[in-house]
């Protein structure tokens, strides 16, 4: 099943399936987290991130091609950091370049899959991780990379939180629906042009191991967002570098989900 989350002709926030154009047929979750179809068609004034994230975390360096044009081991354990979850926007919102990298504008893109988990997960065994989770989604890890490697004192949440850098979307797959998420084609493409293209079998760390080390003695609440890692093709590896510049249309697409569209403003 396919959940596309909007805002209705009347200002109501929506679900719906069966997206047509700029309708949709309204769904309802109910308690256990299932989704009840209710039949009634709704218009869609503005499409919103598919989820609300009550927090986003990140794995880096979690595609074995991406560790070697990045020049780097394989890591023993998942490299973890996290985005503000006001940095969310939706499918075809803007990505806003930041004032505080006018004078070093690079703005890089990382298109990733991203994991929701449906009700609250601690000490998960990998075995029973897919039993938490809620849906896929396609999501795009904006980075500022001088403030990700120079500005952060060393961390890497400052160059991945600014407002927008989080785009979401543009429906969430509920796993019913999803087939094996360690075997999806995953791909970006700058105003046309293929920057990245993997699968997501390269991942150095599965779906399930990841769930199973984030939640050992931590908690993930429901509406936990995880983003898996982006393959090879990311801009600052390139020769020259390939930075984000106003006006660019960024395409993030993986198998069975579909296509997150962000323009660069």
């Amino acid at each position: 099943m396919k959940i596309v989350r909007f805002i209705d002709e009347s200002g109501a926030v929506c679900l719906g399936i069966d997206r047509e154009g700029n309708t949709a047929t309204a769904v309802v979750e109910t308690p256990s987290g299932a989704y009840e179809i209710t039949g009634e068609k709704r218009t869609i004034r503005k499409i919103l991130p598919p989820v609300a994230p009550a927090a986003v975390f990140c794995i880096g360096l979690n595609y074995r091609g991406h560790a070697a044009e990045t020049g780097m081991a394989l890591p023993e354990y998942p490299v973890v950091f996290m985005k503000n979850p006001a940095s969310v926007i939706g499918h075809r919102e803007n990505v806003v370049l930041p004032q505080s990298c006018r004078e070093t504008p690079q703005v890089d893109y990382e298109a990733e899959l991203a994991v929701v988990i449906g009700r609250a997960a601690k000490n998960v065994d990998a075995e029973n991780a897919m039993d938490y989770v809620k849906g896929f989604t396609i999501a795009n890890d904006i980075s500022a990379r001088v403030w990700q490697k120079k500005g952060g004192g060393g961390q890497w949440v400052r160059g991945k939180s600014f407002d927008t850098f989080c785009p979401l979307g543009p429906v969430l797959v509920t796993c019913d629906g999803m087939g094996d998420p360690g075997n999806l084609d995953i791909s970006l493409s700058l105003n046309g042009r293929v920057m990245q293209q993997s699968n997501t079998s390269d991942m150095i760390f599965s779906v399930a191991r990841l769930i199973a080390f984030l939640s050992e003695d931590t908690t993930l609440a429901a509406g936990t967002v995880i983003l898996t890692g982006t393959p090879e093709g990311v801009g600052f590896t390139r020769t020259p570098p390939v930075f984000l510049n106003p006006g660019d249309l960024l395409e993030t697409s993986i198998e069975t989900i579909g296509t997150l569209e962000n323009r660069v403003v």
